[in-house]
């Protein structure tokens, strides 16, 4: 029970983090989305190592990272987070953070769904129709924006990929994100070097850029290890029910403080979609208190 409450506060913080971070990724409107997702990479990669040995699992790193089979797997979790990354920083910095909101209020169904085909997982008749409902929303969605939701979709399947990833992997929250950035920790460096021409330039020309871009470990790592011990400790249908904290704050960062769009028709899908999450999250609740 202890482990499990652990879990969900973890769940709780990751969430809650990536919410507000939007209002964060906006201020590094002086860096290209791949320059934002190189940096934050490399910072959270010095910040994870210094929790990492100021706990003594360095060695269990060394150790892990001589298996090709762990290097595999995080590689592949690592690429999955950083596509993830660079398509939500894109959209965030070019007025996107609803259609984004919408991708993270997809990903519990995909979850569910995922959970379903790897974990075992059991749906009933009710949540079944409640991702019916969101499939609809989304459906709606293409009127209202006047194209394809791609953003959302692909954000939402990258995520739910990634989380089934981190589940079967063998590494834990803390050790398996260092082994992610150290994979990718190279490739962010060659960017680096290629696309700029000093070290200054690369941190944004001033004091105050760097300060924000050295944030950005903090703005990565944080959440990430609160999600890599949820994603270990609890369901991902109750993993899914959690995430709905997340596009919620988005939605309203989206719509409210920077002033996207709203139609009528996209409140309406946004209306199913949260219909959807209503019948979903009762559901599961049921389900749960039933066991």
């Amino acid at each position: 029970m202890d482990r499990t409450r652990s879990g969900v506060l973890a769940a709780l913080a990751a969430f809650f983090l990536w919410g507000i971070l939007p209002i964060f990724w906006k201020l590094l409107y002086f860096l290209p989305p791949q320059s934002i997702v190189a940096q934050r990479t490399l910072w959270s990669l010095l910040l994870v190592f210094a929790v990492l040995f100021w706990q003594g699992e360095g060695r269990a790193l060394l150790t892990a990272m001589k298996s090709p089979r762990v290097i595999g797997w995080h590689l592949l979790s690592g690429a999955l987070l950083a596509s993830n990354w660079l398509l939500y920083v894109w959209a965030t910095l070019n007025g996107h953070i609803i259609e984004a909101a919408l991708g993270y209020y997809l990903n519990p169904f995909f979850n569910m769904l995922f959970g379903a085909l790897w974990f075992g997982d059991k749906n009933s008749r009710w949540q079944l129709a409640a991702v019916a409902l969101a499939l609809i929303g989304v459906a709606v969605q293409i009127p209202a924006v006047g194209h394809f939701p791609w953003i959302a979709l692909t954000l939402a399947v990258t995520f739910s990929l990634y989380a089934v990833v981190r589940k079967r992997a063998p590494l834990g929250s803390l050790v398996g994100l260092a082994a992610e950035t150290s994979l990718l920790a190279p490739f962010a460096l060659a960017w680096l070097i290629i696309s700029n021409s000093s070290p200054a330039q690369a941190l944004g020309g001033s004091w105050a850029h760097a300060g924000l871009v050295i944030g950005t470990g903090f703005a990565t790592a944080l959440p990430l290890l609160f999600f890599g011990h949820a994603t270990r400790t609890i369901r991902l249908t109750t993993l899914g029910i959690l995430q709905f904290l997340g596009p919620t704050i988005q939605f309203f960062i989206g719509w409210k403080l920077y002033g996207e769009p709203m139609t009528e028709v996209r409140l309406l899908s946004f209306a199913l979609i949260w219909l959807a999450v209503g019948i979903y999250a009762v559901d599961a609740r049921r389900g749960a208190v039933d066991r």
